[in-house]
């Protein structure tokens, strides 16, 4: 018998038992060494912290079942199957369960120099790179990224991989900044960003950073971000808000011509899609242009669903990674 975290209402988190169905054809089943809490997106959920008539509150219905990023291992394999084998190990883009069935095009497999707990990293690396992407890096061209959450975290990292210069990261933690700077941040601010513009300002010569990436999906921290812009700079939305109506526009939008551009997991492309995102991530990892070292912060058994949540709410600043372990 399998069994799933399954939130059954507002801050209300269980364990169930369930049944896999056997895997049809071209499809595999895969059982679960690790999944990844997504504290921001997971938090927004658990809490319902999102308006009414939001595409939030359109899709949070209970049963719900969270999460969306696992490391896996192939049990068994359905006819035609050709591109993974029983005893592979894989990346998979699916909630906090001991098993599940998919099809074999949305297993990617994993070096073997990728550990259980950096692999679930995979589809938070793919939501930054996302942002990358539209954000257009290059080398020298200076970034602040607002919010070293997990996301923050791998935006921070495909700027080092891209040469962009200064990388800013601001936030206010002192252990996500020291977790940011180990990542390539070049220079890290602890305080609000608000209290923070003058300093950024003379971090990129009195003019301001080139890009800004704001990943904290708070709307209050909008405003302050177009602020510290720079004239005609890009501005790119990276964290989801649950109140869009109360994400507002300023002056500076219009006097400083500012781009804003929003990036979102579901805008793939052709020629950037999860596939080619994922090997690129675990190719980053496995080279160590990437450093997940001391992300993963807490672990715990899929029993202690209730202990997990009720850190990941009350003591998030004490938390990056949150794991459950279902080995």
């Amino acid at each position: 018998m399998n069994k799933r975290l399954v939130f059954t209402g507002k801050c209300q988190v269980v364990i169930e038992k369930f049944d896999l169905p056997e895997p049809k054809e071209g499809e595999v089943e895969v059982r679960t060494l690790t999944s990844l809490m997504s504290t921001g997106t997971e938090n927004i959920v658990f809490n319902r912290n999102f308006d009414q008539g939001t595409h939030w509150d359109n899709w949070v219905k209970y049963p719900f079942y969270p999460g969306y990023t696992s490391c896996a291992v192939v049990e068994k394999v359905g006819k035609d199957v050709k591109n993974v084998k029983k005893g592979d190990r894989v990346a998979v883009r699916k909630g906090h369960a001991s098993g599940h069935v998919l099809p074999e095009s949305e297993c990617i497999p994993v070096p073997s120099q990728v550990s259980d707990e950096d692999v679930p990293w995979f589809k938070l690396a793919k939501i930054s790179a996302m942002g990358a992407k539209v954000a257009d890096l290059s080398l020298g061209k200076s970034v602040l990224v607002v919010g070293a959450g997990p996301i923050g975290q791998m935006a921070i990292r495909w700027c080092s991989a891209a040469g962009s210069y200064p990388i800013i990261a601001v936030d206010s933690i002192k252990m996500r900044i020291e977790m940011a700077e180990r990542g390539g941040a070049t220079h890290g601010i602890v305080r609000p960003l608000g209290e923070a513009i003058e300093e950024i300002n003379g971090i990129c010569g009195g003019t301001g950073p080139e890009t800004v990436i704001d990943s904290t999906g708070h709307h209050q921290v909008f405003i302050d971000v177009l602020k510290v812009a720079k004239k005609f700079g890009k501005v790119v939305i990276l964290g989801d808000t649950g109140s869009p109506a109360s994400q507002h526009l300023s002056s500076d939008v219009m006097s400083k011509g500012l781009h804003i551009v929003a990036a979102h997991d579901c805008h793939e492309t052709p020629d950037w899609d999860f596939r080619k995102i994922s090997n690129l991530f675990f190719e980053m990892v496995r080279t160590r242009r990437f450093n997940l070292d001391s992300l993963n912060t807490h672990s715990f058994s899929p029993e202690k669903c209730v202990e997990a949540y009720k850190i990941a709410n009350e003591r998030r600043g004490e938390t990056m990674g949150i794991l459950f372990d279902w080995r």
